[in-house]
């Protein structure tokens, strides 16, 4: 399974998203260029050039005409894919630190970072069909009970009839997303005890993942899952959070992603490499790792990168994956067919 190296950015990777046809791979870092590249060849197709800081993450329209892309410089940003035109600029007082389009792209989730005064907050954006109309209001505002905390990730739930968020202080939250009141939260003796760094849903929205600097990886799935298994209590259940299932890494995990196609996940991090030597002999390995989602087993990894791997994204074909790393490259595999025969 040799890898296509893709060198297009200066900084390092911070966010990778496919379309959801898996034709096409957004990519986010430090160097302020979100980027767009063709899916099967790793070809480089076009840069979108505006921001003034870090871009930490981006989302993609259903049907690829709209990406829209959070950032340091406390805009988030929305885009024409295929032209690379700047279509509107939300505007903060705070980083842009997550992004996220609703079912059907008429809302976007964006979260802001706690700065000077303020605190981190979720903000519900109403999309106009034509960028003539658009505005910056925002429908709903959420504080985080835990200000001065960031929230790191924030996703529509099913039917955008909630918000899931997570962030440093360790807490998933549930909102309603018409009211923002505060549904559910995590119980900190049984969820992550560390910052959550990232949150990934099902390709069927029915369940998600996160991942922790406390070197875990927890699965969220519906209650009629946890009935089918008979497992002990290590899922999360969407509706009331309870824990259903944990994969350890050994390694802070910055980034986390689920196979569409078969019952595998796939885990990325890896400690800076300034502390490796200060630390676990294990902390520098980069390495992204696979494991069987029901039974909890590592069935194999994928090394290469020279630094933590900060994102991950599986092809929504399940065929291929693609990590970015500290390093400033996106390494995007295909599958060979010895993979989809994987024996536990």
């Amino acid at each position: 399974m040799r890898p296509i190296l893709m060198k297009g950015h200066e900084r390092p990777l911070t966010f990778l998203r496919y379309n959801r046809d898996g034709d096409m791979l957004f990519s986010c870092a430090k160097d302020h260029t979100p980027t767009l590249w063709y899916a099967d060849n790793g070809e480089r197709h076009g840069t979108y050039r505006g921001h003034n800081g870090a871009v930490w993450c981006c989302d993609v329209s259903r049907d690829s005409s709209r990406l829209i892309t959070g950032s340091a410089d406390q805009t988030a940003k929305l885009w024409d894919v295929k032209t690379g035109t700047q279509l509107f600029s939300f505007k903060f007082s705070s980083p842009a630190r997550s992004v996220d389009f609703s079912v059907g792209d008429k809302l976007a989730v964006i979260t802001t970072d706690p700065f000077m005064a303020r605190t981190s907050a979720i903000h519900v954006k109403r999309i106009a069909d034509d960028p003539q109309d658009q505005d910056g209001e925002s429908v709903l505002v959420l504080e985080n009970p835990e200000g001065r905390k960031r929230i790191n990730r924030a996703v529509w739930g099913p039917l955008n009839q909630t918000i899931v968020s997570g962030g440093e202080d360790a807490v998933l939250r549930i909102w309603d997303a018409e009211t923002g009141k505060l549904l559910k939260e995590t119980d900190k003796e049984v969820g992550h005890k560390q910052t959550i760094t990232s949150l990934c849903k099902s390709a069927d929205d029915s369940h998600f993942l996160t991942g922790s600097l406390d070197k875990t990886a927890k699965a969220c799935l519906p209650f009629l899952l946890y009935l089918l298994f008979h497992n002990p209590p290590v899922l999360w259940d969407m509706r009331t959070l309870t824990l259903i299932k944990t994969y350890t890494s050994g390694v802070p995990v910055n980034a986390v992603s689920m196979s569409p196609l078969l019952d595998h996940v796939v885990i990325g991090g890896g400690q800076d490499a300034s502390a490796v030597t200060t630390t676990d002999h294990r902390a520098g390995n980069f390495e992204a790792k696979f494991y069987d989602k029901i039974l909890q087993e590592e069935i194999g990894g994928v090394k290469g990168h020279f630094g933590p791997i900060n994102a991950l994204a599986f092809n929504p074909d399940g065929r291929s994956f693609s990590s970015g790393g500290e390093d400033g490259y996106v390494r995007l595999h295909h599958f060979d067919s010895d993979y989809f025969n994987i024996k536990i």
